[in-house]
């Protein structure tokens, strides 16, 4: 019996009010995902001078970094997406990952009038919160912070018919949102997921190493 493959995605959900607002599926999964974690000490290596090497002033910073590749060749045969592969290559498929990096347009409109006017304060853009689906159970906040395209294979209209897109990722936690933050809730229940699995791939006692916790202290 052949396995169902998930794809993986990212989703962007707005969040005043909540609502999906779209979602950018791999078109094949990704064979690798690159993830560098870097603990939040305490005064970094000034706290660890003072006698604080233990102590942790919340979670720590993950990038993630992967790559995809896109290819014309293969659609889903849906009329829809033939016509879409006929007429822009893989394009479409690399906007919808590069858009990712850009506010929108009628922000950067609104923005510009009130800087004319004068406006003494102007907010800067909030982009919609992006969450990592990379199974049902491994869904994270993250922030697209680089992209990076190698466009392939182009017609004689010059549209892209194969492309390999690098992607750098960095997790958002309640350090980053805040407690209030939509998002904060997707950081802790993978938080939450991150500790049951760390309790199964743990052994509970220090009998197979041969020692003892008086041994240890």
């Amino acid at each position: 019996m052949a396995l169902r493959t998930r794809t993986a995605a990212l989703v962007l959900i707005e969040t005043k009010p909540v609502r999906f607002q779209r979602a950018v599926a791999f078109q094949y999964n990704p064979d690798r995902l690159q993830r560098t974690i870097s603990a939040a000490e305490a005064g970094g290596e000034q706290g660890e001078r003072a006698g604080e090497p233990l102590r942790l002033v919340g979670p720590p910073r993950e990038t993630i970094r992967l790559e995809a590749e896109l290819d014309a060749r293969d659609t889903s045969g849906r009329e829809a997406d033939v016509a879409k592969v006929a007429e822009h290559g893989v394009r479409h498929q690399i906007a919808a990952l590069e858009a990712m990096l850009y506010p929108a347009r009628r922000r950067l409109e609104r923005n510009h009038r009130l800087a004319r006017r004068g406006a003494l304060e102007i907010v800067a853009m909030e982009t919609p919160l992006t969450l990592l689906v990379w199974s049902r159970n491994r869904v994270v906040p993250v922030k697209v912070t680089e992209l990076s395209v190698t466009e392939e294979a182009f017609d004689v209209e010059l549209r892209p018919a194969q492309a390999r897109v690098e992607l750098s990722l960095r997790v958002l936690s309640v350090s980053d949102l805040g407690f209030d933050h939509r998002g904060a809730d997707v950081f802790l229940r993978h938080h939450e997921m991150l500790e049951q699995l760390a309790d199964l791939g743990s052994i509970s006692t220090l009998g197979p190493l041969g020692l003892t916790v008086e041994e240890l202290s």
